[in-house]
């Protein structure tokens, strides 16, 4: 309730659901990653934020609440393409788009291994990726971290998680850097049809091993981008294959 009331105010959002036991995201969170990444893009365009359709981002995981893509095209106007490897998650996805009444592409992901493969298609160019990957390397590891948390708030012992979420959304074999690197290795074989890849880094130990893999890609550029909503921080890891020369090229309509 509360997100739907945030969603009705300040992003004129009319409907907002998701199925039963799905993440329900923190609206202030998700849209300050967006905010960053449209500081990022500004950089390349005379530091001034671009807006419109022609700006095409890529929504890794969009999940059942389309948070992404419902915030950012109202906030920047930007066009998003939505990716999820859970059908259901695309079909809610798809209601809010309907009802709301928003220019959104949805993908379904058929292969869970593949992270851009089977979703990028060859005419595709994006000027951002975004994610925000499962953090988990097991369901064992997310029931543990939920236990420790309802120690914390005083309610004792409970194998129940304190959060909503499907499996594909809270862990993955490996966990975060797992999956980032996954990521990162598949990202080579679309280095021209993107700008910058970026996903969000839940833990700070996960930057170095990090770190070490971009470095040895080679990419062209490397960012880690710290973001502060009031007492907790988070970060995001943003990287290019496009010198900087040709950016502002890229950015402005080289690559459609």
């Amino acid at each position: 309730m509360l997100n739907r009331a945030l969603l009705k105010t300040y992003y004129a959002v009319d409907f907002w659901d998701i199925p039963a036991s799905y993440l329900c995201p923190p609206i202030p969170g998700r849209v300050d990653y967006i905010h960053y990444l449209a500081d990022l893009l500004a950089e390349s365009n005379n530091q001034q934020i671009p807006r419109g359709r022609h700006i095409k981002a890529l929504d890794i995981g969009t999940g059942a609440s389309l948070v992404y893509p419902l915030t950012g095209q109202r906030e920047y106007d930007w066009h998003f393409t939505g990716v999820d490897v859970d059908p259901t998650a695309i079909k809610s996805a798809q209601q809010i788009c309907d009802f709301n009444k928003l220019d959104v592409s949805l993908r379904l992901q058929p292969k869970p291994e593949d992270i851009f493969k089977g979703v990028i298609k060859p005419s595709d160019a994006f000027h951002i990726t975004m994610c925000n990957p499962p953090f988990h390397a097991s369901i064992e590891q997310a029931t543990k971290g939920a236990q420790r948390k309802w120690r914390n708030l005083g309610k004792g012992h409970s194998n129940k998680l304190n959060f909503g979420g499907q499996n594909a959304e809270l862990w993955c074999p490996g966990g975060e850097i797992k999956f980032i690197a996954s990521m990162v290795e598949q990202s080579k074989a679309f280095a021209d049809q993107c700008l910058w890849f970026t996903s969000l880094v839940s833990k700070k130990d996960n930057l170095k091993p990090l770190h070490r893999i971009l470095t040895k890609t080679k990419v062209a550029d490397y960012r880690v981008v710290e973001m502060a909503q009031g007492h907790k921080t988070s970060r995001f890891i943003a990287w290019t294959y496009i010198r900087k020369s040709q950016r502002s090229v890229y950015l402005n309509g080289a690559r459609k």
